[in-house]
């Protein structure tokens, strides 16, 4: 039987349509005054506010309120909530991209890539959600700030303060995102291949799955590792372009 958190209706509906709501009162009242153009894209940033932060704090709580957790242990309710949580967020932002940039196919890659890895883990194998959390965890733990960096990004140019935030905020976003993504993230992928390659999960997470896993969360290192080298490369042309105008 499906548990609930609150009221008595399975959670991932429920958890979807407080990130829809959160998505339509941005779109609609806290960023009304924006153009249009970046109205979707900030609403996006408001809604993943609401996921990811959260998201860190809660899969911490029930990763390590399980004691018998491992790559290969039973998922435990709280964990399953925390995957309900995260499937209603991906599932929503999906629409988002779907509406409004469906020429973005490498983000709804991302999101469809990512939605297999949850819903496998809390419906198809019932096992992992150690290691999934745990991904989830080093993916989110940056969150906060690329979210304002994000929405300091898009008003830059017309937004003084916007453009401080950005100037401020970016080296300090880029090293804690490639310590997080290049570091621990390549560290704890690499413990679970291990793990997985042993065949020490095989009798409760079938093969074609975890390979299925490791496939998506290298490429998304992948990815994510060539987005912000190209960020760092991007912040190195503007400090020299600046101190060239100096000189």
């Amino acid at each position: 039987m499906e548990t609930t958190l609150f009221f008595p209706i399975p959670n991932l509906p429920l958890f979807f349509s407080v990130f829809f709501t959160t998505y339509l009162i941005a779109y609609f009242i806290v960023f009304r005054s924006w153009s249009s153009k970046i109205r979707p894209e900030a609403s996006s940033c408001l809604m993943s506010l609401f996921h990811g932060t959260p998201a860190v704090f809660l899969a911490t709580f029930a990763i390590f309120s399980d004691q018998n957790r491992g790559f290969s242990s039973s998922n435990t309710k709280t964990q399953n909530l925390v995957l309900d949580y995260s499937i209603a967020y991906f599932l929503a932002d999906l629409l988002h991209y779907i509406i409004f940039i469906p020429s973005d196919i490498l983000f709804i890659g991302h999101h469809l890539a990512t939605l297999f890895v949850f819903i496998t883990c809390r419906y198809v194998v019932f096992h992992g959600a150690y290691a999934i959390l745990s991904l989830l965890i080093l993916a989110e733990i940056t969150s906060f700030c690329q979210n304002v960096w994000t929405l300091a990004t898009v008003r830059r140019n017309d937004d003084e303060l916007a453009a401080k935030v950005y100037a401020s905020l970016s080296p300090y976003f880029y090293a804690f995102y490639s310590v997080a993504r290049g570091i621990f993230g390549v560290f704890f992928v690499y413990q679970m291949g291990v793990f997985y390659i042993s065949g020490r999960a095989d009798k409760v997470i079938p093969r074609w799955i975890w390979i299925s896993w490791m496939f998506v969360v290298v490429t998304a290192i992948g990815v994510s590792m060539l987005w912000i080298s190209n960020l760092w490369i991007e912040l190195f042309k503007e400090k020299k372009s600046k101190l060239e105008k100096i000189l």
